[in-house]
Order: C-alpha cells, then sequence, then structure tokens
C-alpha cells in the first residue's frame, strides 16, 4: 500500500544530514519542513534564516514549532516563524491528524476541550493525544496554543493593533490571560516585542503570509479572474480583491505578491473585527493553498508520463479555492454542463439580485456581497434565467445547508462529503467532488466525469480514475495541472490563424 495513503502513517523529520545541509543553504524548499533549535540561546529558527549558523553540536531539529516550543524554546525574532508555511504533509487526504488540525483551525479548541474534539473525529481522547504527539511532536493542546501565540506575535510585529485588540483576534478571553500566555512562552511581555520591532501604522491591516516555493501566483490569478464574479470580486493587474464578512459589517480584503524576493504574499484587510481575524487569515491561506508542499506533490504526480511534463513546466501550480462553501456550492451546480463564463454570467445575476449590496465607494470595484442561503432558499431564481430544475437544485441546496442536512465541515472525509452532497437531488458525484476541490480545498477530489480529465485519461470516468489511482491523496494537484493545459492550448488555438 502507498505509504501516502495508509491513515496516519508517521511523519517523520528529514534526515538529520539533509537538515543539516538545508539549514546551512538557507533552501527555501524545507521551510515549514521542520525548525532549528539551538541550546545555546534557547531560539528555534525556520531553515532560511539569516542569521549566522549555529554550530551542529548545539543544534537540535524539530519537525513544526508547537514541538519546539513544547520543548522550551522561543521562536526567533529575526526570520520570524510565524511566516514559515505549515508542512504540507499534514494535511493529506482523510488522516485524522489532517482533519483534526482543520478543526482546530476553525476554532475547534477555542472554547471547547480536547473530548469535544475527539467526539467530531469519533475517535477517542487519549488516541487524539497519542497521535499528534506521535505524528507532531506536541500535543493539540500545545499545537492550538503555540499558533495563537505565533499570530499574536505576527500581529503585534506588523500591525498598530492595540494589544487588546491582539488578544482577542488571537482567542485569548482576557489580556491578562494572553500577557501570562505570552510570557511564559516566551520569556517577555507582548509591549516589550513591540519596543524592539515597531508595528506599522495607517488605517490598512497589512499581513505577510509566507508559502513554500515554487509558487504560480500568476496562474493562481489567471484562475480566478476567468471565474471572478463581477461586484463580489475582480482581478486588478496584479491583485485580487473581494469582498467579505456580512451585511451589517462588511469588510473587503487583497491580495498580492510580496514585494521583492521573498516567497509571501500581501493580505491587505479593510473593515475586519479583531474577532475575524484568524479565521480570515485562515481562509486566504487555505484559498490560495499556502502550506501545499509542491516538491512532494510533484513527486508524486510525477509517476504519469504526461503529468511529469507538465510538472516540470509548471511546478507552482496550487489549487484555487472558493471564499464561501455556499457560494462554490451555488456556482458549480450553475456550471453544470455549460461554459465557465455561461455560469459566471448566471452566479453574478444572482449576487446582484439577491447579494446584499455595498455602500458606496465601498472598495474598487465591490458592490455587493454573495447572496447567502437564507436569501436563496424560497428565492424565485428563474426570474434571472435559471430552468426551474436548476433553480429547484439551488433552493434545495440553500435549505440542506440551513437545515443541516449537508455542510462543509472540516472533519469530514472525502467519502463522507460526496455521499451527503449526493444524495440531495440534482447533485452527482461531478459536482460534489468539483465543490470538495474549490469550497474545501480537498487535495485528493477528483471529478472525474469532467469532460477535460476525460479526454486526458483515457475517454471515460471509469478510466479516469483507474489513471489517478496512483497519485492519490494528491489527485486534485492533477486536475488543475490538466486543466490549467487545456486553458493555454484553448487561448494558443484562439491566436493561430485559421
Amino acid at each position: 500500500m502507498n505509504a501516502a495513503l495508509q491513515p496516519d502513517a508517521p511523519l517523520a523529520l528529514p534526515d538529520p544530514r539533509v537538515c543539516e545541509q538545508a539549514r546551512l543553504s538557507r533552501d527555501a524548499r524545507f521551510d515549514g519542513r521542520f525548525f532549528t533549535a539551538v541550546t545555546s540561546t534557547g531560539i528555534y529558527c525556520r531553515p532560511v534564516c539569516p542569521a549566522p549558523a549555529p554550530k551542529a553540536a548545539n543544534v537540535v531539529y524539530f519537525a513544526n514549532a508547537a514541538a519546539a516550543e513544547a520543548a522550551g524554546f522561543r521562536p526567533c525574532l529575526r526570520c520570524r516563524p510565524e511566516l514559515s508555511p505549515e508542512n504540507g504533509s499534514w494535511r493529506r487526504g482523510d488522516a485524522i491528524v489532517a482533519r483534526a488540525l482543520a478543526l482546530i483551525d476553525a476554532g475547534a479548541l477555542a472554547e471547547k476541550p480536547l473530548a469535544s474534539l475527539a467526539a467530531q473525529l469519533h475517535v477517542g481522547e487519549r488516541h487524539l493525544r497519542r497521535l499528534f504527539v506521535e505524528h507532531l511532536g506536541a500535543a493539540p493542546s500545545q499545537v492550538h496554543g503555540t499558533r495563537r501565540l505565533l499570530f499574536a506575535k505576527q500581529l503585534l510585529t506588523e500591525t498598530a493593533l492595540p494589544i487588546t485588540a491582539i488578544a482577542l483576534a488571537a482567542g485569548f478571553g482576557s489580556v491578562r490571560r494572553f500577557n501570562d500566555a505570552f510570557q511564559a512562552a516566551y520569556r517577555m511581555a507582548p509591549r516589550d516585542l513591540r519596543k524592539r520591532e515597531p508595528a506599522a501604522s495607517g488605517d490598512t491591516l497589512t499581513l505577510r503570509l509566507g508559502y513554500r516555493p515554487p509558487y504560480d501566483f500568476a496562474a493562481m490569478l489567471d484562475f480566478l479572474h476567468g471565474r471572478a464574479l463581477p461586484g463580489v470580486e475582480h482581478v486588478s493587474g496584479d491583485a485580487y480583491l473581494r469582498a467579505i464578512g456580512s451585511s451589517d459589517a462588511p469588510g473587503w480584503l487583497r491580495v498580492s505578491a510580496w514585494p521583492g524576493e521573498e516567497p509571501a504574499l500581501r493580505l491587505e484587510l479593510h473593515g475586519v473585527p479583531a474577532v475575524r481575524l484568524l479565521d480570515t487569515v485562515n481562509r486566504v491561506r487555505r484559498m490560495f493553498d499556502l502550506d501545499a508542499d509542491p516538491h512532494a506533490i510533484g513527486d508524486a504526480l510525477s509517476v504519469h508520463p504526461t503529468l511529469r511534463a507538465l510538472v516540470r513546466r509548471r511546478p507552482g501550480l496550487r489549487i484555487p479555492s472558493g471564499w464561501d462553501g455556499f457560494e462554490i456550492a451555488v456556482r458549480a451546480i450553475l456550471g453544470q454542463q455549460v461554459s465557465v463564463p455561461a455560469a459566471r454570467t448566471f452566479a453574478a445575476r444572482i449576487a446582484e439580485r439577491f447579494g446584499a449590496r455595498l455602500p458606496s465607494a465601498f472598495a474598487p470595484g465591490l458592490t455587493h456581497l454573495f447572496a447567502t442561503p437564507d436569501t436563496l432558499a424560497d428565492a424565485d431564481l428563474t426570474a434571472i434565467g435559471l430552468t426551474r430544475t436548476r433553480a429547484a437544485t439551488v433552493r434545495e441546496v440553500a435549505r440542506a445547508l440551513l437545515e443541516g442536512r449537508a455542510d462543509f465541515r472540516a472533519e469530514r472525509t472525502l467519502e463522507d462529503f460526496v455521499a451527503r452532497w449526493v444524495a440531495l437531488p440534482g447533485i452527482g458525484p461531478w459536482t460534489a467532488h468539483y465543490m470538495a476541490l474549490r469550497a474545501l480545498g480537498h487535495p485528493d477530489a477528483f471529478p472525474a466525469d469532467d469532460l477535460v480529465l476525460k479526454r486526458a485519461l483515457g475517454g471515460t470516468a471509469r478510466a479516469a480514475e483507474a489513471e489517478a489511482a496512483e497519485w492519490r491523496p494528491w489527485r486534485a494537484y492533477a486536475v488543475i495541472q490538466l486543466w490549467r493545459q487545456n486553458t493555454l492550448l484553448q487561448r494558443d488555438r484562439k491566436r493561430s490563424p485559421a
């Protein structure tokens, strides 16, 4: 059995000799795959840290920041471990640890005990703790705590937010609890960190989101541009803009490449309350697939000769997820057996007719939020040109979400997710897998009945699934490679003289 398919196969550190070479050469491919702790200073660093390399005798390697902090080490103020992408291998497929991490990102341990998280995953609390220690070197509570503190550290460093807002944004119930936790972990008060690294000023909240190169940001923007809903989102030059939030508290974001050579994106946030910051950042990271390991994924896909050539040509392609699950579900329904432009036209009509209108001069090119399930559950969608059947499917999906019969919850396995959605009228395997790919960013989603995939992989859905079996759990990346290749070929044909 392929080790990548085993539910929770141990994820060891790279070989110590590889770690040594990576840190000495500051190899960005290993950023987030391990951290270097220095016993003589009590500091842990990223492999790309620009500080002089410590002696090998003083170095200990850890698989992640939580394990390093659990061992008593503090994050380096120079290389800033909070900017590292996660180890993408942890997110693979339906492993228990992968689903647990997604739930922790969604706030599962913010107010509820570990027993609640274990129950959501249908495993025992002791077993879940053992899996985390075995795979990540730290208990779930330590992973959760480290993430909160590192996010707070980033806000202290990069923004002018008051400490009270940062404590709220990082999920602490009070400033006192935040100060105590920060002091215990980092041996300094939050205000002292700001003295060392002055915060930025201005009304816009700007954050740096790191990734593991290579990253084809131009291809990501091209994909989003072709599907952007006028008024809700758009690609302007080298940036993606989108309206977010609710009608009562609207906001917007802008994502662009970080200036210079640093492998990072620049996230600008406007009107996002402190309590929503962590969720917003996590959603942007998922939307732009910033924690993927392109080298591991490329190796898995390269067993196929066609994909080997595509990966070599475009090694930095990522899964372009959507901002909101319901929006992606509606767009998947609208995209059944029609072109991308036609589906986008109908989605734009829904946003304009049923979405909340934003204040004038809200943001460049942004006029609406997308419609919510409660607004579409009983909406007359035939008025915008939808067939009765398709309109009924959209309404049924809205009701299913409101009633809890379907959802986008992080603890779902791909099989469970697809089974729940195909139980709804009008939703088939292609639609469900497309939703898993673009709403969840699931790395193994594979809409086998997709026309492009069938043409490239044997002519039928069954043949495509058989050929893609050895790419698991990274089939979604094969989908993106083949879609991208098809897009570029179509453009070449249009440019070529008849």
